[in-house]
């Protein structure tokens, strides 16, 4: 294990531009992953649910998150980038990343796969908190790094509010 964290702090030190495909790569990966429970849920079920407000066509989300993850990613390898130089901080900043996406991706599971808007929003404003903490853990390591989660955050708000919204209406 040890051998492995030396050969991803060698990584992102001595091939920046492959670290950083690599970053963004897996966190799109594991990312898309939560599509599978919204395809479970979309159709029948979904279509059925009285829509809040301002909810968008369901082709946006597809585009947003892609850019989300995107950016995510960019976010995790600057961080990733200064594990010699702060292996503590950035040993904390990735496992909050860590424990914020299984909760970004247990929102999905949630949600769309079990069918539980109540739940899904107990999840969602769990993950918001968890998103605030990354960026915190994030900006001690690099504020750049927090700053690219701005509009995960401002995303995450406004799906809150869908969310929410979901819950009253059904």
């Amino acid at each position: 294990m040890a051998s492995l964290r030396s050969d991803l702090r060698e990584l992102a030190v001595e091939r920046p531009l492959v670290a950083l495909v690599v970053a963004v790569l897996a966190v799109e990966v594991v990312g898309a992953s939560g599509a599978v429970f919204t395809a479970q849920g979309l159709g029948a079920w979904y279509d059925s649910l009285q829509q809040p407000a301002l909810a968008p066509p369901n082709w946006v989300f597809g585009p947003v998150w892609t850019a989300l993850f995107a950016l995510i990613g960019v976010a995790l390898w600057l961080v990733w980038r200064q594990a010699d130089a702060d292996p503590e901080a950035v040993r904390l900043a990735v496992g909050v990343f860590v424990v914020h996406f299984a909760f970004n991706l247990g929102w999905s599971a949630v949600f769309f796969g079990a069918r539980e808007i109540g739940l899904g929003l107990a999840v969602i404003l769990a993950l918001w908190v968890l998103i605030v903490a990354t960026m915190w853990a994030f900006a001690r390591v690099d504020r750049r790094a927090a700053l690219l989660l701005v509009p995960y955050l401002t995303w995450v708000s406004f799906a809150t509010y869908l969310n929410y919204g979901f819950w009253t209406l059904n």
